[in-house]
């Protein structure tokens, strides 16, 4: 069976109020029009999400709400503290938990570029796949008959955008 995981990093998010957290920073208008530019494009593509694994952090939530907003339908969502500023290897136990085909998973860096990196067997031949800038998409798939047993080197990149790509104001 073939598993389809949309990894996306958070869009741009706020360092203006002192008060907030990193946990609580929110969008900044940049990321506000972002994340809905790369909903449009993964629901143009055909890239729809049947689970969602989201960060709970204020910038991931925000995110997740403006990207979704692009599908046809509403998709199941947990938001998972264990995801907030995780490392590669809480990410892998997270996504092996998953029970749909065709999961998004939406988190931070550094830990996401390199979740991405560990799970590809070639790299994504594009200049901002070693950075995964702020919303930065990947569309990767694997042969495999579940997530749990999901193992690192084994994917295929399909797709990678960055917002920049798809913004023509």
């Amino acid at each position: 069976m073939s598993l389809r995981l949309i990894l996306t990093r958070h869009a741009k998010s706020d360092w203006n109020n002192p008060l907030d957290t990193d946990h609580q920073r929110p969008l900044n208008p940049r990321g506000q029009r972002a994340a809905p530019l790369i909903g449009r494009w993964l629901a143009e593509k055909g890239y729809l999400p049947q689970e969602a694994l989201i960060s709970d952090a204020t910038r991931t939530r925000e995110t997740w709400g403006l990207l979704s907003a692009a599908f046809p339908a509403p998709v199941p969502a947990r938001f998972e503290r264990a995801l907030y500023l995780a490392g590669a290897d809480v990410m892998l136990r997270c996504l092996g938990t998953a029970k749909s085909q065709s999961v998004i998973m939406i988190g931070h860096n550094p830990g996401i570029a390199t979740f991405a990196e560990m799970l590809l067997a070639a790299p994504v031949a594009h200049p901002g796949f070693a950075r995964y800038p702020t919303c930065a998409t990947l569309i990767a798939e694997f042969d495999a008959p579940d997530w749990s047993g999901l193992r690192p080197g084994t994917g295929r990149a399909l797709d990678f955008i960055v917002p920049r790509e798809l913004d023509q104001s």
